[in-house]
């Protein structure tokens, strides 16, 4: 996302399924033709025509109580989409992706990727992903191949996730995929008016098989 709040404790994630590394074919002959494809899943960058399915899953505001933001209606959610990065790896910005189930052609959830500093070596991830799909390794799949696009592809050091430490099921899931916990700020951030925690897990190139 444009805007750095919109991701902060952007993990909204349940995976019940051990990480399983699967073959990943990455496609792509300019930014928004991208796509990383896995087992179960396509991913590609937001389009405008997403714009509904997003909000169904975004605007569900129990399921995404740890967003920093959660869109209130359709024209909400197309402005984020409009403001979304066009171009992948440029400092400063989010690029969004979509995933959709193979099987179905339904768009279930998203990845955004923060390309934090100047220098391009270091990302921040968050990921959203519909309730109806929680629990089936979806974000798993998902995220193993936007990780295993950056460090062999686009060859980064460090990513990161920041994630609120009362949203335990995200917590388990990067924990199991080898991010390390780097870091809790208590009450450092203001989001909807509240001051709250932040806990930040990052992985290295190093560390990733």
């Amino acid at each position: 996302m444009n805007v750095i709040k919109s991701h902060l404790h952007s993990m909204t994630c349940t995976n019940n399924t051990k990480p399983n590394q699967s073959v990943l074919y990455w496609q792509f002959n300019n930014p928004l033709s991208m796509q990383l494809k896995s087992k179960r899943l396509i991913l590609r960058p937001i389009q405008l025509s997403d714009a509904g399915a997003f909000f169904a899953y975004r605007s569900d505001a129990e399921t995404n109580k740890f967003q920093g933001w959660i869109p209130k209606t359709l024209d909400e959610a197309e402005a984020f989409i409009a403001k979304s990065a066009t171009t992948i790896n440029e400092p400063g910005t989010w690029f969004q992706l979509v995933l959709i189930e193979h099987t179905s052609g339904e768009v279930i959830g998203d990845v955004g990727i923060h390309f934090i500093d100047t220098d391009g070596h270091q990302v921040e991830l968050g990921c959203t992903l519909g309730k109806a799909h929680h629990g089936n390794g979806y974000a798993t799949e998902a995220l193993q191949a936007v990780i295993d696009y950056l460090f062999k592809k686009l060859n980064k050091h460090r990513i990161i996730a920041s994630i609120d430490p009362g949203n335990t099921a995200s917590i388990k899931m990067v924990e199991r995929m080898g991010f390390r916990k780097e870091a809790h700020f208590k009450e450092s951030l203001l989001i909807n008016g509240n001051w709250v925690d932040d806990v930040v897990y990052a992985l290295l190139q190093k560390e990733w098989k």
